[in-house]
């Protein structure tokens, strides 16, 4: 019985791999690939954005070349990754959410919006708050088009039992 409940356990844990693995992939992309537009829009070096990115938890990456950069890259997706992981793990837990794949984006946009700019960003980078209405716009459509959307249609797609 223990046996049983151990297999079963593990492959619900191996069920939620891949929609994880998919979902950062694509709204990591996504996300980033916007993130360099704007920056080339604005006469910005995509770089230095990485290297900024990466100065969030190492501040001293802004300095770092090209390693830099590939560092902003890596915690870019890291972040990506525990956003679409918190958002798997709600909605395995809460079905309905399947349900209604464009309404739970919205509300994981504005949640993920809210965590990142309201408060991990002003934390690290005070001088950022408060942000400007171009910013709360182009960062709201990252994180409920970009991001949200992606996600929770992915996360439909294998989670929800086979037939429906």
């Amino acid at each position: 019985m223990t046996t049983s409940i151990v297999l079963y356990g593990a492959m619900e844990q191996r069920s939620l791999v891949r929609p994880i693995l998919v979902a950062t992939a694509v709204s990591g992309t996504l996300d980033i690939l916007f993130a360099v537009m704007l920056s080339l829009m604005r006469g910005r070096d995509p770089a230095a954005m990485l290297r900024f990115v990466a100065s969030g938890p190492f501040p001293e990456a802004t300095d770092w070349g090209a390693a830099g950069s590939l560092l902003g890259l890596a915690v870019h997706f890291m972040l990506m990754a525990i956003m679409v992981a918190a958002f798997v793990l709600v909605t395995r837990e809460r079905r309905l959410s399947l349900d209604s794949p464009i309404l739970a984006a919205i509300a994981f946009g504005l949640v993920t919006y809210a965590v990142m700019n309201l408060i991990v960003v002003p934390l690290r980078f005070p001088a950022a708050w408060p942000p400007k209405p171009l910013a709360i716009g182009t960062q709201l459509f990252a994180h409920i088009v970009l991001v949200g959307l992606p996600t929770a249609f992915i996360a439909r797609r294998y989670l929800r039992p086979r037939g429906f």
